[in-house]
């Protein structure tokens, strides 16, 4: 970590100092420069830099390298065979390889390791800071040391090299350093400003200007958010596909409007907390974003039923949705009925499994409509209809269509019989059909003095 600190620091572009990533200096202090970071102040620390570089660059590398081989001989006796090199031979590295099979190399490294190498020697400093190796850059786990003279020393460095970036927890970063950053990074694709409390409306507009390219963006938590940042983003940003928005408690239902006529290609959007959407958020969503896959919006508690659906109606990509906390959203819009199972087979062409467990309102009727389908007949390979009580041998006679069925759930669906099942089975021989049916009561005793019990059921 002493090592990586250096190179935050501010100076020349030395080998001892990465000149990307240096801070401003500060007051110097009378410590001793040796005292370690544990003891140190970052502040205290830089200070100390500048005054023991070169020590510290001459004690770096050691004037002889001794290379220790060892062997055992028959007599299982082991030696050593040891060989000195000058200082004159610890350039053969980079003599033998090339530069492009060491730039290669660096390109596995992470930002520590990299920080370190940039201080072996000035070759290894070009290389090192190379603007292809910091294409990926995740500053996280030094979030209280970062501060925006960093993020626009790392913009000017990596350039259009940058393509993800995150600054999660970064709370000293704002919007000054990272207009600088919009400005110098135009290819970066994704942009983590999770708990960044100082960014505000600036930070969005300086991306939606610069920053086209930008497909994942995180605010999480970022509550000086509103509905001007979601407009600068649907206008500049407009191949953003992954959205997080959450506990951004300032934006609206005209934000989300304005975000999803500029960003149709959006997949995945996190609301939570964002207690001021409603209804006509959702609609909005239903009309301009198809391509919507993840929606989160836990705890907004506007939300209802009629919202829910209208959304369910026009995105039809949907795989993941999220509505804890929605307290307005009631069994109304999720209960599973006939109904819902022909708009799956209008909708979802490409269906190719579809567990209806527990869903008590499905009939014969609407297992029709799905199997007569594009997908039933061509896609649909599980269907699990485990606990359906109104679900009977008809249903299994329309499922003999489904080509492609591999497996049926049956358990506990009371009025499907064991001749049914037979003749699926015969119709389609590579189907395992799972079903489950109760043993016979038994008759009751002769003599009539027992109590009669079912051969199920067992006495504790």
């Amino acid at each position: 970590m002493l090592l990586l600190l250096f190179c935050l620091c501010d100076g020349s572009r030395t080998a001892a100092s990465p000149g990307f990533l240096r801070l401003p200096a500060q007051t110097r202090t009378a410590r001793r420069p040796h005292v370690t970071a544990a003891r140190l102040s970052l502040n205290s620390l830089i200070a100390s830099v500048d005054k023991t570089r070169k020590r510290r660059c001459a004690q770096r590398l050691p004037r002889t390298v001794f290379i220790i081989d060892t062997a055992t001989d028959m007599n299982g006796i082991t030696k050593g065979r040891f060989e000195v090199f000058s200082n004159s031979d610890e350039a053969l590295i980079n003599k033998k390889l090339p530069k492009e099979l060491l730039l290669r190399i660096f390109s596995f490294l992470d930002v520590v390791t990299l920080c370190r190498c940039a201080q072996v020697s000035k070759a290894w400093n070009v290389l090192a800071l190379d603007g292809s190796n910091w294409q990926k850059i995740d500053l996280f786990n030094f979030q209280t040391d970062i501060e925006g003279r960093v993020v626009e020393n790392i913009s000017k460095r990596c350039g259009g090299f940058l393509r993800q970036l995150s600054l999660r927890g970064c709370l000293s970063v704002g919007d000054a350093s990272m207009k600088t950053f919009a400005q110098n990074c135009r290819n970066i694709e994704h942009l983590n400003l999770n708990g960044c409390t100082k960014i505000t409306d600036s930070t969005c507009v300086s991306l939606s200007k610069f920053c086209s390219k930008l497909r994942h963006l995180d605010l999480t938590s970022c509550v000086s958010i509103t509905n001007h940042a979601l407009k600068a983003l649907s206008e500049g940003c407009r191949m953003l596909e992954n959205l997080n928005l959450s506990w951004c408690d300032q934006i609206t239902s005209d934000g989300i409007e304005a975000l999803s006529r500029g960003c149709t290609s959006v997949k995945a959007l996190f609301l939570r907390g964002c207690t001021q959407l409603d209804d006509t958020a959702l609609k909005h969503l239903q009309k301009h974003c198809p391509e919507l896959m993840i929606i989160n919006m836990q705890s907004c508690t506007q939300i209802t039923d009629d919202g829910f659906v209208s959304l369910c109606r026009g995105c039809h990509k949907l795989q993941m949705v999220c509505v804890s906390g929605c307290s307005n959203i009631t069994d109304a819009s999720l209960t599973v009925t006939d109904n819902t199972l022909v708009q799956l087979s209008i909708h979802c062409p490409r269906l190719q499994a579809l567990s209806l467990s527990h869903c008590e309102l499905i009939t014969d009727d609407g297992i029709r409509h799905l199997s007569s389908s594009v997908c039933g007949q061509d896609r649909l390979q599980v269907v699990e209809l485990d606990n359906c009580p109104l679900i009977t041998d008809i249903t299994l006679e329309h499922l003999k269509s489904c080509q492609r069925l591999e497996r049926i759930e049956l358990y506990d669906c009371q009025q499907v019989t064991r001749a049914g099942i037979k003749r699926i089975r015969a119709h389609l021989p590579e189907i395992k059909v799972h079903a489950y049916f109760a043993p016979v009561t038994p008759p009751p005793s002769v003599h009539g003095g027992g109590q009669r019990l079912c051969r199920c059921c067992v006495i504790l």
